[in-house]
């Protein structure tokens, strides 16, 4: 056999290796990702039961995402340009260009905070109870849907829980990882109840878990970045498009930082 075959032949091998070993990871992902939530489920069952309780349950999923980030090896390097104060509310604002995002929130974000996610999160065998039990889930087809969530979202503030928003909501379909306009439903209860605003980027989760309906992962840097928090006191309703456009400028800056758009 020629040198050229032989190199020819190794290629191909190195190919299906690769091939091979990418999808061994893939299911190594799946297997422990659900398998530590089968796990931690009854413990989730219990702990929605009752509000008082809601914060356990809530620990639970960090709980689960450290031990599936680190199961499968998931390189991680995340910026912390602020620290929470204890005892005080925030509106935290991330950019959304994957399912991976909610995850990466629990991981990062420190205290009890409640995610808003859409209402086709329910749907979901298990997670859907989860998430419903914990969290507040919107229907943004839907007005009264919309303004519970509002309500729901300054009841938790007024009582010093955090909440955490994907302002875009939805993930993009087109020009992944770039923004799409925000929402203002965040930035109004910020104002309203006087809270500052906390921007989280994620420059590579679009990479990690592409919405491709495939839910298959991919090993990559999870980068994440906690901006410095954005003051709201002495805002009204009037600046709501200021401080919309400045959360969006925030993360849009990173993200074109870190994907060279």
């Amino acid at each position: 056999m020629t040198d050229y075959n032989f190199k020819g032949l190794l290629d191909i091998i190195c190919i299906f290796a690769a091939m091979f070993l990418r999808k061994l990871y893939r299911l190594w992902c799946v297997f422990w990702f659900i398998l530590v939530f089968l796990l931690l489920f009854p413990f989730f069952v219990l702990f929605i039961q009752k509000k008082s309780w809601h914060k356990h349950g809530h620990f639970l999923n960090k709980i689960w995402a450290h031990i599936v980030f680190n199961a499968v090896f998931l390189p991680r390097d995340i910026e912390y340009r602020f620290r929470p104060q204890k005892n005080k509310a925030y509106v935290y604002c991330a950019n959304h260009a994957s399912y991976f995002d909610i995850p990466c929130l629990a991981y990062v974000l420190e205290g009890h905070f409640l995610f808003i996610g859409k209402a086709s999160l329910m749907k979901v065998p298990l997670f859907g109870y989860m998430f419903r039990g914990l969290y507040i889930a919107v229907d943004r087809e839907s007005k009264m849907s919309k303004y519970k969530t509002m309500v729901q979202c300054a009841e938790a503030l007024s009582n010093n829980i955090s909440i955490a928003i994907f302002p875009e909501g939805t993930i993009p379909r087109t020009n992944t990882p770039q923004l799409i306009p925000f929402k203002e439903g965040a930035f109004r209860v910020a104002i309203e109840k006087q809270i500052p605003i906390v921007p989280v980027t994620f420059p590579y989760n679009w990479i990690i878990l592409p919405d491709d309906g495939k839910f298959l992962p991919k090993r990559h840097l999870m980068k994440v970045i906690v901006h410095d928090a954005i003051e709201t006191k002495g805002m009204t309703i009037d600046d709501i498009e200021a401080l919309k456009e400045k959360t969006f400028n925030v993360i849009d800056k990173e993200i074109r930082k870190y994907n060279k758009i």
